[in-house]
């Protein structure tokens, strides 16, 4: 009977200690995939994210956010062209504003940085390709103008600026006048393309002639607190594209997920979303 009470004890006795124990060990998340994070950019453009990263720090050449009225980037200097643009397109952003063409270089980069010239593409069988296009900033002649910075412009294949990268610029145009507003995404990656002239993997020997160009965008009826209003169900679109010639005149048929674009470029799209919406709405490609 003693026997049977002391094995009685040390049996409650333990369960007391596993279930201090276990109560002392569950942990308590602060924060679950489903919850906000927080946003402290200013600029509309990055509202969806900063998918690099950028910062406006000299010491940070390569990933150099620069944040204008009209559309962000995350500027290369050591590539003399930006890795990304950002955009908000909003049917407040198309006027009747002429095509202005005065393309120039960028004054607002740091000082003794190089910048790209508008002539130095003369000759080189690429085009000086927007990443903001110039006819989604036609509000004002001023809106305009910014989109022929050269931080803006990127080595694109003929074919790919005039045909491809255009029908999803006239498409993403068409959903803003259908009723929607649209966060865009647009930039390059590697080195290394065909244009008119052959391959080339610089332009006068200084700025790179990109592999591939990407598109990210994410879709919205216009409302307000746009974050707030993208659900699981929201659409979004992405593209990759080699800078070549002969290239599918359709945008359609170079379309991927955005996970895709993420795993190419290692950025991080829609990142003030929480993750639970990433994760669905990252996956779709266009059909």
């Amino acid at each position: 009977m003693q026997l049977y009470i002391r094995r009685s004890t040390y049996a409650l006795a333990f369960i007391s200690l596993v279930t201090l124990w276990s109560c002392k060990r569950t942990p308590v998340s602060p924060q679950t995939s489903c919850d906000y994070p927080a946003i402290t950019t200013s600029s509309l453009h990055l509202i969806m994210g900063n998918p690099s990263g950028a910062k406006k720090d000299e010491s940070q050449g390569d990933n150099y956010l620069m944040e204008k009225t009209q559309y962000a980037l995350s500027y290369n200097r050591s590539q003399l062209i930006s890795n990304w643009a950002a955009w908000h397109l909003g049917s407040e952003d198309i006027g009747s504003a002429d095509r202005q063409d005065d393309f120039k270089p960028d004054a607002s980069l740091p000082s003794g940085w190089d910048a790209a010239k508008p002539n130095d593409y003369s000759g080189s069988g690429f085009d000086r390709g927007h990443l903001c296009p110039s006819a989604d900033r036609t509000a004002t002649q001023a809106d305009n103008s910014a989109t022929f910075l050269m931080t803006n412009m990127v080595p694109q294949s003929p074919d790919l600026n005039r045909n491809t990268w255009e029908s999803l610029e006239s498409y993403c145009r068409d959903l803003v006048q259908q009723g929607n507003e649209l966060y865009i995404y647009a930039g390059t990656f590697g080195s290394g393309g065909t244009g008119s002239n052959g391959t080339a993997t610089k332009v006068k020997d200084k700025i790179t002639v990109p592999e591939a160009c990407w598109k990210v965008l994410i879709v919205l009826p216009k409302g307000d607190d746009d974050v707030k209003r993208v659900t699981k169900t929201t659409q979004t679109i992405a593209i990759w594209v080699p800078n070549n010639q002969d290239l599918d005149n359709s945008w359609k048929a170079y379309a991927v997920s955005v996970d895709e674009v993420e795993q190419k470029t290692g950025y991080d799209f829609f990142n003030h979303l929480p993750v639970c919406i990433q994760e669905v709405i990252e996956k779709p490609v266009f059909q």
